[in-house]
């Protein structure tokens, strides 16, 4: 299929699943004009067969056929299976992230992209990656429905509101490739576009050693972890209201109504926002904790996430970081336990 790179109506392939995109693309459009021009020549030839050939003609009549009835049910049916287990193939390997990936943070606002660096640098509308390294790019928005789109990496994700998406590519050659929004998103939708800057691992290395960064980004969460008074709840030694959050994430919770869930990023977002929304067994409901919503953006959504994800229990570091070797104990009796997740705010009696 190295054809589809001289088409002028396709864009460049710059990824490592491109390829895989345009070749199940290409095959659909040739067998759709297969079939156009086959029907189409059939239409004809039987026009011109069976046409009446005097005003009194009288037809035969045709009986059905089974082996007729069975080629052209079980030819289709295997086409179309075919199709299905290419197509998911393809889906999968566009959708399933890989493993050894290099994070990016994305929050689409109207009408900008900005994009957040675990090493701490921040980009408005352009985003500098290194070849040959897959990218994991978490997605939120801010206001209404945006979409993700890299044309010449054959990438488009749906960024709705209230949620998290990811998507991921390699880049396979150095180069500057077009951004767009793809979803319709407000006045100035068509102005909602920016640049992936590709660059050579030495190139890129020199340019994030360059750039002005305010420190990690889970270094912003732990600053903003402090500043929302989260550690008078959530302390190491499990004396506060809330539970130890070192080692949390990524493991299993079982909720008060039986059910159990894995404390990612989406828990942890709505566990801040609405604390109500999932209660862990053991935690009280309502939730004594309050609500985050309209306090926090969400980059400091993200950045809160990036701290909770690398206190690790073999980490240590300020506003409740816990020791080497620490375990989580029972809090204090007559301590009323809040969200086993979300960070607590500082309450009057504080």
């Amino acid at each position: 299929m190295a054809f589809a790179f001289e088409l002028p109506f396709m864009p460049q392939q710059a990824s490592s699943y491109a390829e895989k995109v345009d070749n199940l693309f290409l095959f659909l459009v040739g067998l759709t004009i297969f079939f156009t021009v086959s029907i189409a020549l059939c239409e004809i030839f039987f026009a011109i067969k069976y046409r009446r050939r005097h005003k009194n003609e009288v037809p035969k009549p045709i009986e059905g056929s089974m082996k007729l009835e069975l080629l052209w049910t079980i030819i289709p049916f295997c086409i179309a299976m075919g199709i299905f287990v290419w197509g998911t193939s393809v889906y999968f390997s566009l959708y399933h992230v890989p493993d050894q990936t290099m994070d990016i943070y994305v929050t689409g606002k109207q009408w900008m992209w900005r994009f957040q660096h675990p090493e701490g640098q921040r980009e408005i509308n352009e985003l500098h990656v290194p070849v040959g390294r897959r990218v994991k790019l978490t997605m939120a928005t801010e206001d209404v429905i945006h979409a993700f789109f890299v044309p010449d990496f054959r990438i488009k994700s749906d960024v709705p509101p209230g949620r998290y998406t990811t998507a991921w590519f390699e880049a396979t050659k150095p180069g500057r490739y077009r951004l767009f929004c793809a979803e319709y998103c407000g006045t100035n939708h068509s102005r909602m576009i920016g640049w992936i800057d590709v660059m050579d691992p030495a190139d890129y290395e020199a340019w994030l050693s360059g750039g002005a960064a305010e420190g990690s980004l889970a270094d912003s969460g732990q600053k903003l972890f402090q500043q929302l008074a989260c550690i008078t709840c959530h302390k190491t030694d499990g004396s506060g209201r809330g539970p130890v959050l070192e080692g949390l994430y990524g493991k299993p919770v079982t909720l008060d109504n039986g059910q159990t869930v894995t404390v990612d990023d989406t828990y942890i977002r709505e566990s801040i926002l609405d604390s109500n929304a999932k209660i862990v067994n053991g935690y009280q409901r309502p939730s004594i904790m309050p609500t985050f919503k309209g306090l926090v953006n969400e980059e400091q959504l993200l950045q809160l996430i990036a701290y909770i994800k690398s206190i690790g229990p073999q980490q240590q570091g300020a506003g409740g970081a816990a020791p080497r070797g620490a375990t989580q104990t029972p809090a204090s009796p007559g301590t009323t336990q809040s969200n086993p997740v979300a960070p607590a705010r500082r309450s009057p009696q504080q």
